[in-house]
């Protein structure tokens, strides 16, 4: 307010008659600042980062005050493991209570850490309610539900944060990087190629990810890390997609060529757990069995199903061509069922290439983490003219290389400004599932699809600044996509 539009009231009497009570005031409302107040729905193996942040190092300023489950023995096991680190006790209610527990307890952010396909349902309602959302990726499975949920976030000003923490390992952003200097100049054409080996990929066809209705496929549930990753790396949406897929390797046919009879129900009950290479014990992994065989008698979902049902509907082999409106074209392989497990990349620019490759340290459980090892995290330049150079890979510690400590720090902690933007919304949330949505339909068609043609109202997200580019967009480009 200005001098002038004070009013009848003297502005120095003003000041002076509140100044102490105001002192006191302020100083009263900094030292009890009230935390941060978080529902966290689906408390599955996704949930345990959050959580775990929340009743650990951030506890000082977070507090979650409720937990919301399709599971009460999932639910009941989330309010145990909360209140044994000392925190307050959360409430625990039933799915299909949602709305009342929004209304009872009142929390500023909703985690939503159910099965994929369920984010939209979360996301939406708890944006209605008020309550900004912390998704874990993918966003949502189709571009029915990207469409629902960036209309709500227009309708209700409210903001989700999509959690893509392969953003923040310490190798990655390094790659961010060298691109943001400009040293290998343009980037014309990346070749990215990911491989999940027989631990972590077979994982994917033994739960529920095995139904596409529930996680829109490889192409979507994985894949929209990687996706986000170039998107984020080039700076630059994606416009046009070419994508095949199918399902060759985890099939009642290969389990006869592997010398078993077929397809089982589960591993549990299997008749062949002894000769199958595939067996999985859900019953040797603790957290595995508590929060799941312990409590499958309240759902019937079974987390160690055969990976060689026929009923499984999602692809195992696929290659994506995707043209981006910066002119880069983007070349990109996913198979479940390597030898190894990691990814290489290559960008290839006007000035040079950038290769980058990473072997992943998988665990029983199927949980891969990046190496922190020189010899398994590699990066190289190689310049059009000159000598190609090795660059030392940045490290951390912890989950994903110490990538998620750097991105629970920013959701939950007090992070410096990011120069690398690794912050993502809906608008990177949708932009990445938009590639497997189309990479799907294409799959069924053999048909080319146009991003824009599956939503509308999309908007660029917020980039870090990359080079001006030197070489104009193609001329391709500058017309209308056929």
């Amino acid at each position: 307010m200005s001098e002038n539009n004070a009013g009848p009231f003297d502005r120095r009497t003003v000041l002076k008659a509140a100044g102490a009570a105001g002192i006191m005031m302020a100083t009263s409302a900094f030292a009890a600042t009230p935390r941060k107040r978080y529902a966290v729905v689906g408390v599955g193996s996704r949930a345990r980062m959050f959580t775990g942040a929340i009743t650990g190092k951030y506890r000082d300023g977070n507090e979650i005050v409720a937990i919301c489950d399709s599971n009460p023995g999932r639910a009941a096991l989330a309010v145990r493991t909360v209140t044994a680190t000392g925190a307050s006790q959360p409430k625990a209610y039933k799915a299909a209570d949602f709305d009342q527990m929004i209304r009872e307890t009142r929390p500023q952010y909703v985690i939503v850490t159910t099965p994929d396909a369920k984010h939209d349902e979360y996301i939406v309602r708890a944006l209605e309610a008020g309550c900004d959302v912390i998704t874990e990726k993918p966003m949502t499975t189709t571009a029915e539900k990207a469409q629902r949920i960036l209309d709500a976030v227009k309708r209700t000003g409210r903001h989700i944060r999509v959690t893509f923490n392969y953003r923040y390992t310490p190798p990655r952003s390094q790659v961010k990087d060298i691109l943001m200097s400009g040293e290998i100049g343009d980037v014309m054409s990346v070749d990215f190629t990911w491989l999940l080996n027989t631990v972590h990929g077979a994982d994917y066809f033994r739960r529920w990810h095995s139904k596409k209705a529930m996680s829109g496929g490889l192409m979507i549930h994985k894949s929209t890390h990687h996706f986000d990753l170039v998107n984020w790396w080039l700076g630059a949406q994606p416009e046009l997609v070419h994508a095949f897929g199918s399902r060759q390797f985890y099939t009642p046919a290969t389990a006869k060529r592997m010398g078993l009879a077929g397809a089982h129900e589960r591993c549990l009950t299997c008749p062949e757990k002894q000769k199958c290479t595939f067996y999985f014990d859900l019953a040797a992994d603790p957290g595995l069995k508590a929060l799941y065989l312990d409590n499958e008698k309240h759902d019937g979902y079974y987390r160690d199903q055969c990976v060689w049902r026929p009923e499984i509907d999602i692809e195992d082999t696929m290659n994506v061509m995707v043209r981006y409106d910066s002119g880069a074209q983007l070349n990109y392989a996913l198979s479940a069922y390597d030898a190894w497990e990691g990814y290489h990349v290559a960008f290839n620019g006007t000035k040079g290439r950038l290769e980058h490759r990473i072997v992943e340290q998988v665990g029983a459980a199927g949980a891969s983490e990046v190496q922190s090892r020189s010899d398994q995290v590699q990066i190289r330049v190689i310049p059009l003219r000159g000598a190609p150079r090795d660059i030392e890979p940045w490290t951390g510690t912890g989950g994903h290389g110490g990538g998620d400590a750097v991105m629970l720090e920013e959701i939950f902690g007090t992070a410096p400004a990011d120069k690398y933007k690794r912050l993502a919304d809906e608008r990177s949330g949708a932009y990445s599932i938009l590639i497997g949505v189309a990479a799907n339909q294409c799959f069924e068609t053999g048909q080319s699809v146009k991003i824009t043609d599956l939503v509308t109202g999309l908007n660029p997200p917020d980039r870090a600044p990359m080079p001006t580019r030197e070489t104009p967009v193609p001329m391709p480009l500058r017309r209308k996509i056929p």
